[in-house]
């Protein structure tokens, strides 16, 4: 069976990708989600732990390395798939030559692809920290999260994503996104990459992941993009998620003929 390793991104547990996971499976795939390093707990645990010194001490290029390695033992190359950071860390991949394929949903764009859309500057500068202590982890509160992930949901749905799946985050991992360490040579052969967007993410706006799309113009590559109207960032979990998981694997098997 073909292995696809979902990448979680920043602020959830990896148990955002449990549907996922399932449904993958059923369509003949094995399937993991591996936790990032200190996060292996449920996320009310998580919580209860914030401040966390082991979490807030998470860095890009350190976390890069460990899925590269959890990849490299794996007996041929998995299909990878993130979300957020997670899609960063496929893009990142994939410059190593680790994995068959790529698909990075509502990506954080490597370094150099930015937007001054004041929804991606309020749902992201809270997390980078400033002036607060970098040894300790930020926990996103209801309210951001309510903006940055689950806008458009039913008030009742934001509380139920919030504590099943928020959790705290290393300032250093956010900031990390925007220096060297998330750099990606865009006109370099890769393996086939598929850029997911939706309508309304406040936190990686649609126009975002375009940026980063056409970054790729100039490589020889097999390179998509396809945005789906109405999905916050929050997409994982959303009511319509299978309908982006089907367009996936509808992908995967296109380009697997």
């Amino acid at each position: 069976m073909k292995t696809i390793v979902f990448i979680t991104g920043a602020f959830v547990s990896n148990s955002s990708w449990d549907k996922w996971k399932k449904y993958f499976e059923s369509n003949g795939f094995a399937t993991m989600a591996p936790a990032w390093p200190h996060k292996d707990a449920p996320a009310e645990v998580l919580r209860n732990r914030h401040p966390d010194a082991e979490i807030a001490s998470n860095r890009l290029a350190e976390l890069t390395n460990y899925y590269a390695d959890l990849v490299s033992q794996l007996p041929e190359k998995p299909i990878l798939i993130g979300h957020s950071i997670g899609g960063l860390l496929v893009q990142l991949l994939l410059q190593r030559g680790l994995g068959s394929m790529g698909i990075a949903i509502h990506s954080v764009p490597p370094q150099g692809v930015f937007t001054f859309k004041f929804s991606f500057l309020k749902a992201g500068w809270g997390a980078l920290g400033f002036f607060t202590p970098t040894k300790e982890t930020y926990m996103m509160s209801f309210s951001e999260w309510q903006y940055g992930f689950t806008n458009g949901m039913s008030i009742e749905e934001q509380k139920e994503s919030y504590y099943a799946f928020a959790i705290p985050e290393s300032k250093l991992i956010v900031r990390d996104t925007i220096t060297a360490a998330a750099k990606v040579d865009f006109d370099r052969p890769h393996a086939p990459l598929l850029l997911i967007s939706g309508s309304t993410d406040h936190t990686i706006p649609a126009s975002l992941n375009y940026s980063n799309y056409r970054k790729y113009k100039n490589s020889p590559s097999i390179t998509d993009y396809k945005e789906f109207e109405g999905r916050n960032h929050f997409v994982l979990g959303q009511p319509t998620w299978q309908e982006n998981a089907n367009y996936i694997l509808n992908w995967i098997n296109k380009i697997s003929q």
